[in-house]
């Protein structure tokens, strides 16, 4: 195999790993306190601990996720709209409705999967 066909396959080994460490992310979540109720999130809506919504530091605005409790398999869909967590141990904040969703009230914060299901522009934000 000649050097450069070498380095193009090495390449796109690099781009696919990169695929798929982008597609899911495990860590721990948590959930939004009530006082942010009617609060403004960072793309602009009003935060509603009924939707199934979240926030994320780094996805767009409007990109949907499915978020699954690795203790106990339940998973939910929600939607990124908020920047955070502020935390650097958990990688995702649910709504009130969504943690709801994985039996994530009791416990506070639990380890999870997270799985892009669209990836929205980043036009949007």
């Amino acid at each position: 195999m000649s050097k450069t066909k070498f380095r193009g396959l090495l390449f796109l080994i690099f781009l696919f790993n990169s695929a798929l460490s982008i597609a899911s992310e495990e860590g721990l979540a948590a959930y939004y306190s009530d006082v942010f109720q009617g609060k403004k999130t960072a793309s602009g809506e009003l935060y509603d601990r009924n939707g199934l919504t979240a926030a994320h530091k780094t996805l767009a605005f409007g990109t949907r996720v499915k978020v699954t409790d690795l203790g106990n398999d339940k998973s939910v869909t929600v939607t990124i709209t908020d920047r955070g967590p502020y935390s650097k141990k958990r990688i995702i904040d649910l709504s009130y409705a969504a943690a709801e969703e994985i039996d994530l009230i009791n416990a506070g914060i639990s380890r999870v999967r997270i799985e892009i299901l669209n990836s929205a522009s980043a036009n949007n934000e």
